[in-house]
């Protein structure tokens, strides 16, 4: 008889095991000798300087793009964890299927509305990602089609793809929100509409050189242009889907993740990907920028989770787990927008008041009877919009960063010495982010609700959406019963 691969591994011999393994012991030297060699080959190839920035600039921003990307890892632990097994493979088929709808969408008309030329509402040039690439790598600045992303020198298809991981990062925010009673087919049909036209259009007014833009508005990496848009949409679906059954009775009703592990896990891998979702957004690798923003990123990030901490030890009467992970995401939503123009005591400063305020929304929202399992709107809404505002408060003044002259960011804040002027323009960019989001959102749940229908039948909400919608489950081994 013939043995299976596994059978002969186990029967071979202990030593021959071991010496087999110790053939290999040389091939990482091996790769890195191969890299040492090719690497200035490849370096070589660079005509000039300018090339060689253009080169590194590009390694750098897809490698953050990578870690964004993986960030739709975190929000599917995140999100499975916060809800009932009984629907573990809906919020997994959602997360899993939303980058590919998300794709589809932004090459088609998103990116095209963003980011192509067009006027201070829209663009309206570019789509399915046709058009001269007007970098200044490319020689041809300022006279091809994207000209709102002209500032840096990487290729297109660069810029294309890190843009992309944002936008489908502003999609998977609401799919925390209406998790556990929405049909699967209103959620892609939505998410289609929201990369494809609502997100873009925002966008396009902030960093497409559209009306906010013009009017001094900054959102450096997207606490507005990514996190409120998505929590926006959150809070409509939300709202019009209608609490979970059972969900609020004289007094709201508890019901718990199934499995917190793979929650704390996902927050570990947002952030991570944070790291590259932040400094990314310089579009190039700027030492000082980058170590910067790495830094701010984080310290918001720490001082947000142990402000949660403390909050619900507090309020709560105990250390909540689900506040705590919520807590680190608030300040990293929250640090978003002015991580590139706070200094280290302001960002420790934001996270902290989002890690408390971040407490109180998920209790507020409850108090509401607005039903959001993983505390969606609550971190990436309310918290947004703070780091928005907190932009307007906190900004130094111009040239105190060497990668934030005058001209190249926004004035001084309220607290910096700077007056009210950037606050309150930053209020309005909020508030206009806010009403066309809303309204767009309304449009299209309402619109969905009357044709398809959003909401799953009471059957098979109990039931689970796994077997209801998708016929299949995620512990079939722990099932009861024969």
């Amino acid at each position: 008889m013939m043995l299976q691969p596994q059978e002969m591994v186990s029967k071979q011999p202990v030593h021959s095991l071991r010496k087999s393994a110790g053939q290999w012991r040389y091939v990482p030297w091996l790769s890195l000798g191969i890299l040492l060699i090719l690497c200035p080959a490849a370096l070589a190839q660079a005509t000039s300087t300018a090339d060689l920035k253009v080169a590194i600039d590009t390694v750098w921003v897809l490698v953050t793009a990578f870690l964004v990307f993986f960030m739709n890892a975190g929000f599917c632990m995140l999100e499975t964890g916060f809800c009932r097994s009984k629907n573990a493979v809906n919020l997994l088929a959602k997360n899993l299927i939303v980058f590919g709808l998300s794709t589809l969408a932004f090459w088609v008309v998103g990116f095209g509305i963003m980011f192509g030329d067009g006027n201070l509402l829209f663009g309206f040039s570019g789509f399915l990602l046709q058009g001269a690439d007007n970098s200044p790598a490319t020689n041809e600045a300022y006279r091809g089609t994207f000209s709102a992303l002209a500032w840096t020198g990487i290729p297109l298809n660069a810029k294309f793809f890190f843009q992309l991981a944002f936008a489908g990062t502003a999609a998977t925010i609401v799919s925390g929100a209406v998790a556990e009673r929405i049909k699967f087919l209103a959620f892609f049909v939505f998410s289609l509409l929201l990369v494809g036209i609502s997100y873009p259009i925002t966008g396009h007014w902030i960093w497409g050189g559209g009306m906010l833009s013009s009017l001094g508005f900054y959102d450096f990496a997207g606490s507005t242009v990514v996190h409120s848009v998505g929590g926006w949409a959150a809070l409509i679906g939300a709202i019009l889907l209608g609490p979970r059954r059972g969900r609020f009775q004289s007094r709201p009703v508890a019901m718990p993740g199934h499995n917190l592990s793979i929650s704390a896990l996902g927050c570990l891998i947002l952030w991570l990907g944070w790291f590259g979702f932040n400094p990314g957004s310089t579009m190039a690798a700027d030492p000082f920028a980058i170590s910067h923003i790495v830094v701010t990123t984080n310290t918001a990030a720490a001082l947000g989770g142990l402000a949660a901490t403390v909050t619900s030890w507090i309020y709560l009467s105990k250390p909540d787990l689900s506040m705590i992970i919520n807590g680190v995401l608030a300040g990293l939503v929250a640090i978003t927008a002015p991580c590139a123009f706070v200094n280290l005591g302001s960002a420790a400063l934001i996270g902290l008041v989002a890690g408390v305020i971040v407490v109180f929304s998920v209790t507020l929202l409850d108090a509401f009877k607005i039903d959001d399992p993983v505390g969606a709107v609550s971190v990436h809404l309310v918290c947004g919009v703070w780091g928005t505002l907190a932009l307007g408060l906190f900004s130094v003044t111009p040239g105190v960063f060497s990668w934030y002259g005058q001209g190249a960011g926004p004035g001084a804040g309220l607290l910096m010495g700077g007056g009210i002027q950037q606050l309150l323009i930053q209020l309005l960019g909020v508030a206009a982010v806010g009403a066309f989001t809303v309204t767009f959102s309304l449009l299209c749940w309402l619109l969905l609700r009357a044709t398809i229908g959003i909401r799953v039948s009471e059957a098979e909400e109990i039931q689970g959406l796994d077997l209801g919608e998708h016929a299949m489950e995620a512990y079939p081994e722990f099932k009861i019963g024969p």
